[in-house]
């Protein structure tokens, strides 16, 4: 059985009202069968994020870079250059149609590629997202997760640290989690570029994502969405 996927990367940063725009006309025509299934890779100008259990204390220096409502799940997070935000507009129809091991799917997808580029990470049954150890043995955040799902399709998605403003996490609680750092590929000392870091994501996806007897057939996405 073959699966068609396209995979689509923006070289610009894309505004985020933009993406949110692009990812719903997307959802409603996967729906009605219009379209293909998306993974699209993109880059965001500084923001932030509050999901629907976002809790207004968490914003803690309000006016720093503009701060967006979003229906994706989970709390506050930042968004900026350096930092890798992958959204997946998949049917959960033609995967698993479970929210839980689709997660599942998505926290080893973030694991398997930074082991790929010689970084260990795990994930914490008591905070959500992805985690390492820096150099002095502590636990610091690295990658997040945030979805939403309309009848059945996917959207919002991951986003990995690959060389952000880390100070930039600095005036929200990042997923309502505090007492514990931010991190990125860049502070744990290992430089990638950004397209080097979508290699390593896409041989990972296909692995996960392709099932037994299963093909999928990944499509560059024509249009460039800038």
């Amino acid at each position: 059985m073959k699966k068609i996927i396209e995979w689509a990367s923006s070289a610009n940063l894309i505004d985020y009202e933009v993406a949110c725009n692009i990812m719903e006309e997307r959802v409603n025509n996967i729906i009605n069968k219009d379209a293909n299934e998306l993974i699209w890779l993109v880059e965001h100008p500084s923001i932030y994020t509050a999901g629907t259990s976002s809790k207004d204390k968490d914003l803690i220096e309000k006016g720093r870079f503009p701060v967006y409502k979003t229906g994706r799940g989970g709390q506050y997070t930042y968004h900026g250059p350096g930092q890798r935000v992958i959204y997946f507009m998949l049917n959960l129809e033609n995967h698993e149609k479970n929210i839980r091991k689709f997660i599942d799917k998505l926290e080893l997808l973030i694991i398997n590629t930074l082991r790929d580029i010689g970084v260990e990470s795990f994930t914490r049954k008591d905070r959500i997202g992805i985690w390492v150890y820096n150099e002095n043995k502590e636990e610091e955040k690295i990658a997040a997760i945030g979805l939403r799902v309309k009848k059945w399709i996917s959207y919002h998605g991951i986003s990995i640290n690959i060389s952000p403003n880390i100070s930039h996490f600095t005036s929200i609680v990042p997923c309502g989690i505090s007492g514990y750092g931010v991190t990125s590929l860049h502070d744990l000392g290992k430089e990638i570029s950004m397209s080097n870091f979508d290699d390593y994501l896409y041989k990972n996806f296909l692995d996960i994502f392709a099932a037994k007897n299963q093909t999928i057939e990944i499509i560059t996405e024509s249009k460039s969405y800038e």
